[in-house]
């Protein structure tokens, strides 16, 4: 192999080289770009996870906060029947006045 030979199978080792570190590059770029949005994408998703936990009631704690609702519902129900009962013995329990046509 001559000089000239020599050099031109280094220089195409090195044009290959180079190519192929060029892709690596340029791919390894785009995948840490892609990393660095995919945590901030999870960083945000983290955040909105924790503001509905603080903000928003659960089913649990909607279906036990009803039952105290009815259940207060209920009592107010038994007082006004209770009420009404008194009233009604109030009402029998006044004397009857007659009245007289003249």
């Amino acid at each position: 192999m001559t000089g000239a030979e020599i050099m031109a199978v280094v220089g195409f080792g090195m044009a290959v080289f180079g190519t192929l570190f060029g892709i690596w590059k340029y791919l390894d770029g785009k995948l840490v770009a892609q990393r660095r949005d995919t945590e901030k994408v999870a960083a945000d998703l983290a955040a909105h996870k924790l503001h509905t936990a603080e903000a928003y009631v659960s089913k649990a704690g909607l279906r036990e906060t009803t039952e105290q609702i009815m259940e207060a519902i209920s009592g107010v129900k038994a007082a006004v029947d209770n009420m009404t009962l008194r009233v009604d013995r109030i009402v029998e329990n006044q004397p009857r006045r007659t009245t007289t046509r003249g």
